[in-house]
């Protein structure tokens, strides 16, 4: 890949891409291995993201643009009340209508997620929900620092398929400091007894930046043996399978049917558009990337100035 500088106006999408992601970065609380662009306790800029985020789709789209899968992530966009959830699906609805038959994801995590919320949700179209549990201990939950607890999850579960969201997704984290073998494998037994129709499986990183990087470096926290989270990562690619759920790319269990389609397309390296800060599109050529910072990407764009930080092109290796 080479690397551009950055740009002085977005593109005109005049791709076809048939897929969209959008970034919502609101969080009660960062977790401390979290990379993802995610603005905490900043709640207050909700609307003026909103704002920002319909003139990023008028200016980019001009009309409406039909896809095949949405995805909603974050951040955790159902931290946004009803009332702005409710604007951010019709602003969807207006400007990335789904197609019929589409798929469309919203990412969300136990706690906040109101059967108010739910119904938003499921009257604006979403047909899929992933949840971000990462662990049915709560000593390794309080480790991520995640604010739910197991019983949180279970009782989520059930609400969303009474709401009508049957396609539930469950997002666990392994090889997380003290975590056992054990302990894991009770994990996945407990993710499969929701009976969700997909799961992800990740292994815990340290990226630079983050406070778990500054605290390893410190000597706070330690990684996994690399031998037991090999383990960790065999354990899940033997079990799941023998549950019914077959494995695709390298983290990725689905029931048959249920793989997530806008995944596949990252790993096709199919076109798709990205709005909201941080967020990325790719038009078969050109990977572009928006201002990380939620209020320079605010603020520029309700400015109507650059919004894009970077830009990657994709060379061909002979």
């Amino acid at each position: 890949m080479n690397q551009a500088s950055p740009l002085d106006s977005p593109p005109r999408p005049t791709m076809s891409a048939n897929a969209a992601y959008i970034h919502v970065p609101f969080c009660v609380h960062k977790c401390g291995y979290c990379d993802f662009t995610v603005i905490a306790g900043r709640d207050d800029l909700a609307d003026a993201y909103l704002e920002a985020l319909e003139l990023e789709l008028k200016s980019e789209l001009r009309e409406p643009h039909p896809v095949e899968t949405l995805f909603i992530g974050g951040g955790t966009p159902t931290q946004l009340a009803v009332a702005q959830l409710t604007r951010l699906l019709e602003l969807l609805a207006t400007w990335l209508p789904l197609r019929n038959g589409g798929e469309f994801s919203v990412e969300a995590n136990p706690t906040g997620l109101t059967p108010e919320k739910m119904n938003v949700l499921y009257e604006g179209g979403v047909n899929r929900v992933s949840l971000g549990v990462q662990s049915f201990q709560q000593q390794e939950l309080k480790v991520l620092e995640r604010d739910h607890n197991p019983d949180d999850v279970t009782r989520v579960v059930a609400e969303l398929k009474s709401a009508g969201l049957t396609n539930v997704a469950i997002d666990l984290i392994y090889a997380i400091p003290g975590q056992s073998l054990e302990h894991w494998k009770e994990n996945i037994a407990a993710t499969v007894a929701l009976n969700p129709t997909h799961v992800s499986t990740y292994g815990l990183t340290f990226e630079r930046g983050t406070k778990f990087w500054s605290r390893l470096q410190h000597g706070d926290l330690s990684r996994a043996d690399d031998e037991l989270e090999r383990s960790m990562y065999a354990w899940a690619m033997d079990e799941l399978p023998r549950q019914g759920f077959g494995q695709y790319e390298l983290s990725n269990y689905a029931l048959p049917g249920r793989e997530c389609r806008h995944n596949r397309v990252y790993w096709n390296a199919e076109p798709y558009f990205g709005f909201g800060p941080g967020a990325a599109a790719f038009d078969g050529t050109k990977r572009t990337t928006r201002h990380r910072s939620t209020t320079t990407w605010i603020r520029n764009t309700l400015a109507g100035q650059p919004t894009l930080s970077d830009e990657e092109t994709l060379t061909s290796e002979v």
